[in-house]
């Protein structure tokens, strides 16, 4: 059995649903949708009129979407009777909603308003495949998705409520469950925040064997470059998984760099489609892969690097320990590291406590920040025993001054630092030099 995860733009109308539905009619698979495009962030919006006590707010934002919905539902079905019980659905969704606004809002109270958006997704979904005749099987995920007390996913608990629930309807058609939304340890309903929906689906596959995973999304898998900076970028063919969470992790949206993680872990394929090109070959992802050479490049943007340089560095034991440690104590994960004999520099994304971390570090030496600046990923097989794609690399950029230069700690990737400014010269430069020649 395959898992097909769809996103939220491959969902996002009346006539997408409608050729989802044509795409997974015949397939005995799991599918897991997404919430409709931009329905998660009007949900996010009535929360937060919610925490500002407005209800008035609130509801405006949710009539907004309501309306959005019953078009959505009118469109959809091709008969009155399910055009009605479209409606029917929307309506009780969003009289749902709509009841947060007449009690105290917290935390708890947020994650049940999104879950929503999957919620009706799905809905929709079941009720348009029984309109087609198709025996479609709902999977609730509140039934079997759930994290543990470090919020992480409990694999035996997902194993053991989804083969259960399975067992009921072995002749079904095919199967249907919400991506993204779970219940944590102590029963609430929670979501799995990283990788969202494609998460969801590498678990389930990870829980049934499944044969592959395929996540479809709006563009012919993953690029060997950056379509909205580079010309002509062709999709990779195959991938290894470290190859694609390199990717994912530096910048390539496509994907989330964790949700793999089930699939890889399990052996299990992960092949990324396009929902408008299903006859597209894709990109598929899998512990083996092709050898030899880049396969892509990827940018990680509003990125700060942050120099500790130090005298007292020098054959100094723990230094590195207690600068680690700082960013570790403010929460602020690290994201590139190069070293010397007389400092150390690493790159942040998040500079929430950037302030804080620079006053720290300046106990052990001098301080240096620097702005604006990208992380610049080039993914390929890289083995350091086969010579010639590091200056392959440098000799591309040049005529780009390079701030950092970081590889060894995978055989994956190399990574380089680069000011904002020289982004797309840079990502040009490469995919000139490396994919064209």
């Amino acid at each position: 059995m395959k898992v097909l995860k769809f996103g939220g733009t491959s969902v996002g109308s009346a006539q997408r649903m409608q050729h989802v539905a044509r795409l997974i009619a015949g397939r005995q698979s799991i599918v897991v949708l997404s919430a409709m495009a931009g329905t998660t962030n009007s949900l996010v919006e009535i929360a937060e009129y919610l925490y500002k006590k407005n209800p008035d707010g609130a509801n405006e934002i949710a009539n907004k979407l309501a309306v959005q919905y019953y078009e959505h539902a009118d469109s959809l079905f091709g008969t009155a009777e399910y055009r009605q019980r479209g409606r029917e659905t929307v309506a009780r969704f969003f009289d749902y909603i709509r009841t947060f606004t007449k009690d105290l809002f917290t935390l708890f109270e947020e994650r049940v308003i999104l879950a929503q958006g999957e919620l009706i997704s799905t809905a929709l979904m079941h009720l348009y495949l029984q309109e087609q005749g198709v025996d479609a099987v709902m999977l609730p995920a509140l039934d079997f998705m759930r994290t543990d007390k470090n919020s992480e996913p409990d694999p035996v608990y997902i194993r053991e409520k989804l083969q259960a629930l399975l067992s009921k309807h072995p002749q079904a058609d095919l199967y249907l469950t919400q991506g993204y939304i779970c219940r944590n340890a102590y029963g609430e309903i929670d979501n799995l925040q990283r990788g969202g929906s494609d998460y969801t689906a590498s678990l389930i596959g990870a829980a049934i064997y499944a044969d592959e995973i395929q996540i479809w999304t709006d563009i012919d898998g993953m690029h060997n470059n950056d379509p909205r900076f580079v010309e002509g970028t062709l999709p990779v063919r195959r991938l290894h998984f470290e190859e694609a969470a390199e990717l994912a992790y530096f910048g390539a949206k496509i994907l989330h760099p964790t949700c793999i993680l089930p699939a890889k872990l399990n052996n299990i394929p992960v092949r990324l489609l396009n929902t408008m090109q299903p006859d597209a070959q894709g990109t598929l992802i899998s512990n083996t892969t092709d050898r030899g050479g880049v396969k892509a490049i990827a940018a990680k943007d509003n990125i700060t690097a942050i120099r500790i340089k130090s005298g007292r560095m020098l054959l100094a034991t723990g230094f590195l320990r207690k600068v680690f440690e700082i960013f570790e104590n403010h929460q602020t994960p690290i994201d590139m590291v190069t070293t010397s004999e007389v400092g150390v520099s690493c790159t942040i994304d998040n500079r929430k406590r950037l302030d804080e971390i620079v006053d720290d570090l300046k106990k052990y030496g001098t301080v240096t920040v620097d702005d604006d600046m990208v992380i610049v990923c080039i993914v390929g097989d890289m083995q350091w025993q086969r010579p010639g794609f590091e200056a392959s690399i440098i000799n591309a950029l040049k005529e780009i001054p390079l701030r950092m230069i970081s590889y060894g700690g995978s055989n994956y990737n190399v990574s380089l630092l680069v000011k904002a400014a020289d982004k797309q010269r840079a990502l040009t430069a490469l995919s000139d030099h490396l994919f064209k020649q």
